[in-house]
């Protein structure tokens, strides 16, 4: 990790980590719980670019610019599991409520490695609260033995968040595809293409930017 970028995760200022144009951080649900989730719960090696709110959390969803990584419409953060035992998450405006749907994350090999739960954030307090398009998605590792090294407790005790905005109804929505444009239950054939409409689009957004002289 470099010093300047190393500096900039210190200060919490997640909202400058920005990639060139046409690159985003937009990892599919199984990078997510390998690389990132297991290996914060392990004490293994990462990359330490997607921050521990645990201290903050819940927050309402535009109050993550600045302490989660952004990329896009979506922001990433680690929280811990017992902040999650409760169907609903208060937090100073409203309220994230859990939907009854578990989606299972499978390794290449098979195994099932986590679990994708999904919330829907409400603005207001029960029983008057207005759901919103505001969407996350909480990776939980499977119940599986932890490292010898580590607590079993301390290993489950995290999960990994990511929010976003969802142009389509939020209970209609968490099912048919991930933010990416993924859809996980097709091939992997318009993955690619997805993420080169979005290369496109940044690059027209530059060049709209670009003022030719007379």
């Amino acid at each position: 990790m470099s010093l300047q970028l190393h500096q900039t995760l210190e200060m919490g200022d997640y909202s400058s980590l920005k990639l060139p144009p046409g690159f985003r951080f937009c990892p599919t649900d199984q990078e997510l719980v390998l690389h990132f989730l297991y290996r914060k719960a392990s004490l293994l090696p990462s990359h330490e670019i997607i921050p521990d709110l645990h201290h903050l959390h819940p927050l309402d969803p535009w109050n993550l610019h600045g302490k989660a990584l952004s990329s896009g419409n979506q922001w990433y953060f680690f929280a811990h599991m017992m902040e999650f035992e409760s169907q609903q998450q208060v937090t100073e405006n409203g309220l994230w409520k859990q939907l009854d749907v578990q989606q299972p994350i499978f390794s290449d090999s098979g195994n099932k490695i986590g679990i994708k739960n999904y919330l829907v954030y409400y603005i207001g307090q029960h029983p008057a609260a207005i759901e919103t398009n505001w969407m996350m998605h909480q990776y939980h590792l499977c119940n599986s033995s932890s490292p010898k090294r580590i607590r079993k407790s301390d290993y489950h005790k995290w999960v990994l968040c990511r929010v976003y905005q969802s142009t389509e109804n939020c209970c209609q929505s968490f099912n048919c595809t991930d933010e990416c444009g993924n859809d996980e239950d097709d091939d992997d054939d318009g993955t690619e293409l997805s993420c080169l409409d979005e290369m496109f689009l940044s690059l027209e957004d530059d060049l709209d930017d670009i003022s030719l002289p007379n």
